[in-house]
């Protein structure tokens, strides 16, 4: 694993897949889009309001990528996240996993995604459109009040 890459990056700027690099040992490249949905607990959002503690989800994101290289040996590793408003439709993750076969890229990209949503702190709040807002926030105190009684 001489030529392992792993690489991490929280942002606010809009995700793109980084540059195209040749890697003649992997045999298998799996890329991943985490977007954000436009419902949320079944109402409508104009999209998701993230927050992070910046160094810290850095640095765990780049613990769980590291772990990832040794425990699926894989080529490369790219770990891309937003924080700040991202709408519904965009982008919120951006996961690229490289090994020498199919199936360690498809493993761990799946312990990856399982695992930074453990452990690095990053946090979503939905911002929901006005109209569902409404309801939802009624739905809310309704069930506060049946709550109560």
């Amino acid at each position: 694993m001489a030529n392992s890459l792993c690489e991490v990056l929280v942002t606010e700027a809009a995700l793109e897949p980084p540059k195209d690099d040749f890697d003649p040992g992997a045999g298998a490249i799996a890329n991943f889009w985490g977007m954000v949905r436009a419902l949320e607990d079944g109402s409508e959002i104009d999209g998701l309001d993230y927050e992070a503690h910046r160094a810290m989800a850095e640095h765990q994101l780049r613990r769980v990528g590291e772990e990832a290289m040794k425990n699926f040996q894989l080529k490369k590793i790219v770990i891309h996240h937003r924080v700040g408003f991202v709408r519904a439709g965009e982008a919120s993750l951006f996961l690229e996993v490289r090994a020498g076969h199919r199936a360690a890229v498809f493993e761990a990209s799946k312990w990856v995604v399982d695992e930074l949503k453990k452990r690095v702190p990053i946090w979503k709040r939905p911002r929901f459109k006005v109209a569902a807002r409404r309801l939802h926030e009624s739905h809310l105190s309704g069930e506060a009040s049946a709550a109560k009684l």
